[in-house]
Parts: structure tokens; C-alpha cells; sequence
């Protein structure tokens, strides 16, 4: 049943009062009523699942700097942005091919497999020195003691950073990550840009350090990468180590506190969970899938891009709604609204992006959610709910700011 009234088109409307405890109601909706629309704020939303796994893999651009002009491109003058990106355009994220597909190249070398797959020991030390501190207390915020400290201290290890106010860089990257909110408030703008320019400076000066000082880590090894002669600039170089550094922990924040929340939401798959600790790889998965850690995704069309019978035109900007995309029952089955901590397809969502711009730290993220949520599970028998979640406000990284448990 619609919740839009009569004679009012149905739109993409985060501004509800119900919409941050749980978006989903609304992108079932949008699913269902309208997959494909263009906003009156001048962008297109896809919600299903097979239009947004196309799009991710689709050759559209991500640079904004396409954006034709129109409504979407009026507001973000109005509020006095333009279009000089974050990280100075410059970290893979924001860029097209050829340009793309070298850097990622020259990451790729240095952020290895074999490179994160030998931090899960001290993976499993962090989290059980965080477990250590619930059972003492009897409980905590999870997203304080757990959730946000374990990938920000393993990815600032992995980096091989030196030491710095962990307090300040934590403001700095959560303000810097509201630059994929869709949001055009001239204060909040100004924050970002100012984040960004100080987090530049601060990742450049780190980066100067370690030059002197190479050792046996990801930094390092950035620094060394190669091919053919081609290395990464002094500015290349400190846009991936900052966009490693921030998405390599804000979203993984996300996951461990979403997940869990799932799970004391759902007891039959913690039960399920604590009866079959195997399902722990296959259930993080699932986790990602019902509550993604990252909730849309933009994509720029350089030329007509077909949708159904839609045609949408050059310069478009478009959001895909990966939350929405991984609840599609048309892909996922009738039970899509479902924790199912067993479901054999999990695997297939959307929840790391896709194409060329798959999120390099799919594989830390996987590791860090398995092992924080497990050993949650099955160090504590009596884990529960101790309060009411607090959100953190955000629409594209929608999670938990606060979330007590009692153990």
C-alpha cells in the first residue's frame, strides 16, 4: 500500500520521519511503484536489482565534472560547490578510465590479498581485547568499543601511519564522508571541503615521514609501487592513502554494528549462528545484503544510457540504490525482506559496488566482519539489546552512531 497521497507523485524521499530507523519500507516502495524516476532535484534513482548490477558495470563515468547542466547541477552552485572533487580528484574512486585503471593498477600491487589476509591474527587480538572490555562492564556501545576502533586501528596499522591524534582524524574522515551525502547545505559543504584540504596535508605529511622511514607495510609499499617506469605522484600517492585510510574504515563501522543489530533483531539466526559457527563467512555476506553499510551509488552518463523503456539522457546523474537493489525479490525470492543467515545466493549483492570500481577492501571487510561478529556471538550467550539505536543521520552511510548491548 502506497504511503504517497492521492494525486502526489511517488519520489525518492529521505526526509521522513520514519526513514532513518528503517529505509526500507520506502525502497520496497520506490521498487515496486517506481524503479526507474527522475527526481524533481534533477538526478534518476534505479532500485532493482538488475538495473543496478548492470549500471555498476557499465562503462558511465563517475566524475561529476559531466554533470549537464539542470536542477542537480543549480544546487550544488547555489550552495557554492563546484566542481573541484575531494582528494583533489585524484583517488581512484572519483576517476574514468585511462586514468582509473592505471592507479588501481599500482594500488593493486601494494594492497594485496596475501597483505590482508595476514592481519586476521591481529584482527582476532583487537577484537578479543574489545570483548574483554564488555565482559568486564558488563556491556557497552558496540560501535565505541568495538565497531569503530577495530578497522580504524587495522587499517591505520596495515598503513604503517605514524602516530597522530586518532581522536581528530576520526572527526575529520566522518566529516569528510559526508561528501556522498546528497546534501547541498553551504555549512555542511564548507565542513567537507575544509576536512578534506586538512586530511590532504596531514596524509602528505605522514607520507614525507615514511619516505625516511620505509618498513614492512602498506605505506611503504605504495611508495615503492611501480610499472614500467610509471610510479604514483606525491599527490596521487596521498589521495589513495587517505581514501584507503577513510573507506577502509567508515563502512566496515557499518557492517559490524548493522550485522549485529540484525542478528539480536533476528534471535533465530543468532541461534542459528551459535548452533553452526561454520555459517559465519556465508552469514556476514547475508548481513551485508539486508543492511548495506553503504546504501547508494553514483554513476554520470556520457551518452543516452537505455533502463526498460527509459532513455536516460547525456550528462545525467544517477543513483543506485544498492540497500534497495539487495532486498529485490524478483532476484533474492519472497523472503528478500529476510535475515537468512543460510541463503545460498547471498554472495550476489551489491553491497561492495561493481565493475572497475569493486571496493578494493572487500576482502579486509569480509575478514573484520567475520571474525568481530563471531566471536561476539560466541563469547556471549546471553548478548542482547540494552537501550534504544542511536543513528548517526546519514543517508548513503546510513548505520549506528550508538548501539548499547548488554553480554
Amino acid at each position: 500500500m502506497s504511503t504517497v497521497p492521492e494525486g502526489e507523485q511517488l519520489i525518492f524521499n529521505p526526509f521522513t520521519p520514519d526513514f532513518m530507523n528503517d529505509p526500507y519500507p520506502h525502497y520496497a516502495e520506490l521498487r515496486r511503484e517506481v524503479p526507474v524516476h527522475e527526481h524533481p532535484g534533477g538526478f534518476w534513482m534505479l532500485s532493482r536489482y538488475q538495473d543496478v548490477f548492470d549500471l555498476l558495470r557499465s562503462s558511465l563515468s563517475v566524475e561529476q565534472r559531466h554533470v549537464a547542466p539542470g536542477p542537480f547541477r543549480d544546487a550544488y552552485e547555489k550552495a557554492g560547490v563546484t566542481d573541484e572533487p575531494r582528494l583533489k580528484g585524484l583517488a581512484l574512486l572519483d576517476r574514468d578510465p585511462p586514468d582509473q585503471t592505471r592507479l588501481r593498477k599500482l594500488v593493486t600491487q601494494a594492497f594485496t590479498v596475501r597483505a590482508v589476509n595476514a592481519m586476521e591474527p591481529r584482527i582476532r587480538a583487537l577484537v578479543t581485547d574489545a570483548l574483554d572490555t564488555f565482559a568486564e562492564a558488563g556491556g557497552g556501545d558496540l560501535v565505541e568499543t568495538l565497531a569503530f576502533p577495530l578497522p580504524f586501528t587495522v587499517i591505520s596499522d596495515m598503513l604503517g601511519m605514524p602516530p597522530t591524534d586518532t581522536r581528530h582524524m576520526r572527526e575529520l574522515t566522518g566529516t569528510l564522508m559526508r561528501s556522498v551525502e546528497p546534501t547541498t547545505d553551504p555549512v555542511v559543504m564548507r565542513a567537507v571541503e575544509a576536512a578534506d584540504a586538512e586530511l590532504f596535508e596531514l596524509v602528505g605529511d605522514a607520507v614525507a615521514w615514511k619516505r625516511n622511514h620505509l618498513a614492512d607495510d602498506l605505506l611503504s609499499a605504495l611508495i615503492a609501487a611501480e610499472d614500467d617506469g610509471d610510479k604514483l605522484t606525491h599527490d596521487e600517492l596521498v589521495a589513495q592513502v587517505t581514501m584507503l585510510y577513510v573507506a577502509g574504515h567508515e563502512t566496515t563501522v557499518n557492517l559490524i554494528s548493522g550485522g549485529t543489530l540484525a542478528l539480536l533483531r533476528n534471535p533465530d539466526q543468532l541461534e542459528l549462528l551459535r548452533a553452526k559457527p561454520e555459517l559465519a563467512a556465508n552469514a556476514v555476506e547475508e548481513m551485508l545484503r539486508y543492511d548495506a553499510p553503504v546504501h547508494n551509488s553514483r554513476r554520470v552518463t556520457l551518452e543516452p544510457y537505455q533502463v526498460g523503456e527509459y532513455e536516460i539522457p547525456p550528462g545525467s546523474f544517477i543513483l543506485a540504490n544498492l540497500a534497495g537493489a539487495n532486498r529485490d525479490e524478483e532476484f533474492f525470492g519472497p523472503d528478500a525482506e529476510e535475515l537468512r543467515l543460510d541463503r545460498e545466493n547471498a554472495r550476489r549483492h551489491v553491497s561492495f559496488g561493481g565493475g572497475i570500481h569493486l571496493c578494493l577492501g572487500a576482502t579486509l571487510a569480509r575478514i573484520e566482519g567475520r571474525v568481530a561478529i563471531g566471536e561476539l556471538v560466541r563469547r556471549f550467550p546471553d548478548l542482547a539489546l540494552d537501550g534504544e539505536v542511536e543513528w548517526n543521520g546519514l543517508l548513503s552511510l546510513r548505520g549506528a552512531a550508538r548501539l548499547p548491548i548488554r553480554v
